[in-house]
């Protein structure tokens, strides 16, 4: 057992892909470092995963999505980049949009304005043909050779 962890950082993701096999990712500039993953976020107390990742894409689409099925939970020991005292549980489901995207889309990576904290901005990319070496975070990577897998 590894003796510096203390607690769980909890995060759920929603994958969505579109009629054109792409899967959207977010471009994000938080705690100072630019970051491309899925969209989603941290569990809250009380909160269950599917309810996590409903409320987080009401906050960062400003939309509803409705979960399809469990795509995948982290099956092995991933310590927290940002955290270093704790060990990172990733969960991740399909999803989709109940209503056409409402959020802006960009063509290119970290497309906005401001370089400062919290700045987000969202991008299709085809799975067949996308780099996972440009996801951050290592769980992230696992899931898109995954999803890749589901496409070839």
């Amino acid at each position: 057992m590894n003796e510096e962890i203390k607690r769980f950082n909890i995060r759920v993701y929603g994958i969505l892909i579109n009629q054109n096999e792409e899967v959207l990712v977010s471009d994000e500039y938080l705690l100072d470092t630019f970051m491309t993953k899925f969209p989603g976020g941290g569990l809250e107390f009380g909160e269950g995963p599917e309810d996590c990742i409903k409320r987080e894409c009401m906050e960062e689409f400003g939309q509803e999505v409705e979960i399809i099925r469990h795509f995948y939970t982290t099956g092995f020991f991933q310590k927290a980049l940002f955290f270093p005292d704790n060990q990172l549980i990733s969960i991740y489901y399909r999803i989709k949009l109940l209503s056409k995207p409402k959020f802006e889309i960009q063509s290119k990576a970290f497309a906005f304005r401001e370089k400062t904290n919290g700045q987000q901005s969202f991008r299709w990319v085809k799975i067949k043909e996308f780099d996972p070496g440009e996801l951050n975070f290592p769980i992230d990577k696992v899931v898109f050779e995954l999803l890749k897998d589901c496409y070839l």
